[in-house]
């Protein structure tokens, strides 16, 4: 093989996005309150950007009169920043610089909240612990998780604490097999100080130990629900109520009670205490019913409304002064100031699109309920309305609509959907709303089969399978027919 260099020429395609069009994919896809963070943050950082004021639509819209707009340019005239000399002299000038950066815009912090970890710590600072026991404790609390269990083995949390004992006796020049090292029946007193501390179960380390300290916290632990969780959780999960009641010598409607009262227990104590933040919803869109008809707006009120600022303009109209950076510090910032407003408007003419078609294709659904919702997909929303289904996809991800029957995300409108016999289609989301109402309406004492449901709707004329209704039971959280039943 010869060594060397040489060239040679290939022929292929390659696809190049323009970066602008990943940020106007991005502006279709930011929620209302992130595109409002956006586009104030583009106002500071593009001169060329400036907000419409609510004098300026009246401007626009001839309402002042002519000695009044007069009196206004003067004014503004005499107000106004000398724009120019602090282009040319990119933006290091004096005097009023102070004054425009009082209004930069500060981005919100999200406050600090507390947790379970810091609940349980101000408990154990009220126990009466030595200097050893709070070590051992900070080791426990450290690997409870937020649904309040213990994450970790007793005799791996020993073992870690250990060898941090160690550790720090060979630094004051010890031997590490004189350490002071903790003891299991230390660590074992420890988990059981954990566990006594609030909420109750907290510190447990499976369901069942979870539930049985919640019960001992109450004073139940001879009551027959703690038998129950103590003696025979296998059969009470799986709700064998005519076994556990041989075992017991009880009747199956006293162990049903019993489990009734389990079943009133926190399986995740700890949650109680969650640091997790509300997230508040604004939708983005908003359907109303005027006059019989439905109209959609944009909840954009908020949002800033942008133009080109005319002082720049001016500026950038002479072009003789600039040379160099300058000159292509304004060419770049006046492209992308136009860029952006055209970017907004289209924006929200394709979220108006799609959802008047939404509006139009599930109208049996504003006026009747879910059961009327009809099959949508978004490739169906894409062909009608000349988009690619990527961006309707983007448009309808995480963007909520309020509607007369109440707040709902896009997503929820699109479903698969299934055949009736008459020829017409139903919403799987639809059919999903039948199931829960059948088994809501049915008798405890002999609850409705998967099968039983597949005749009820084919009687109302819907062809399903007897999977297909398990699969929609399961993701609805209804249990089967046999968990379901009373005694």
């Amino acid at each position: 093989m010869k060594a060397g260099l040489n060239q040679s020429t290939q022929l292929k395609q390659e696809l190049k996005i323009n970066p602008r069009l990943y940020q106007a994919m991005d502006l279709l896809y930011m929620p209302l309150l992130d595109l409002q963070q956006h586009l104030k943050q583009e106002l500071l950082n593009n001169p060329f950007l400036d907000m419409v004021e609510p004098d300026d639509e009246e401007d626009e819209e001839g309402t002042e009169e002519p000695q009044a707009e007069a009196e206004e340019e003067q004014k503004e005239k005499d107000d106004e920043i000398d724009w120019e000399e602090i282009l040319l002299d990119g933006f290091d000038t004096g005097g009023r610089r102070e004054e425009h950066e009082e209004k930069e815009y500060y981005e919100p912090v999200t406050v600090d909240t507390r947790d379970l970890g810091d609940h349980l710590r101000d408990q154990i600072t009220l126990l009466d612990l030595n200097p050893r026991q709070l070590m051992l404790a900070e080791e426990f609390l450290g690997n409870i998780n937020e649904d309040g269990y213990l994450d970790c083995p007793v005799d791996e949390i020993l073992a870690t604490v250990n060898d941090v004992v160690r550790a720090s006796a060979e630094e004051r020049g010890m031997d590490g097999d004189d350490a002071p090292v903790f003891t299991q029946p230390e660590a074992d007193e420890m988990l059981r100080i954990v566990q006594s501390l609030d909420p109750p179960g907290v510190g447990a380390r499976n369901l069942r130990e979870c539930l049985m300290l919640q019960l001992r916290d109450a004073g139940l632990e001879h009551s027959v629900p703690f038998r129950l969780v103590r003696d025979c959780f296998d059969e009470l999960i799986a709700h064998r109520w005519s076994e556990i009641s041989k075992r017991f010598g009880i009747a199956p409607s006293d162990v049903q009670r019993a489990a009734d009262e389990i079943a009133k227990l926190d399986p995740k104590p700890g949650l109680l205490y969650s640091a997790g933040t509300d997230n508040y919803i604004i939708p983005d869109l908003i359907v109303d019913k005027i006059d019989g008809r439905y109209h959609v707006f944009l909840n954009d009120a908020n949002l800033p409304r942008l133009k080109l600022s005319k002082a720049y303009q001016e500026i950038a109209r002479d072009k003789k002064k600039f040379d160099g950076e300058s000159k292509e510090f304004i060419s770049s910032k006046l492209n992308s100031a136009n860029w952006m407003i055209q970017a907004i408007e289209q924006r929200r003419q394709t979220m108006l699109k799609v959802m008047n078609y939404i509006v139009d294709r599930q109208r049996d659904f504003f006026e009747k309920g879910v059961q009327f919702l009809k099959p949508l997909t978004l490739r169906e929303v894409a062909e009608v309305i000349n988009m690619h289904e990527s961006t309707v996809s983007r448009v309808t991800n995480e963007k909520f609509v309020q509607t007369p029957r109440g707040v709902l995300p896009l997503k929820f409108f699109f479903s698969s959907g299934l055949s009736t016999t008459d020829g017409e289609d139903v919403s799987a989301r639809g059919i999903k709303d039948q199931i829960q109402k059948l088994v809501q309406g049915e008798d405890a004492k002999n609850p409705l089969t998967d099968q039983a449901i597949v005749n009820i709707l084919k009687k109302g004329g819907v062809n399903i399978a007897r999977r297909t209704v398990a699969k929609y039971r399961d993701q609805l959280g209804v249990l089967s027919a046999r968990m379901r039943k009373r005694v």
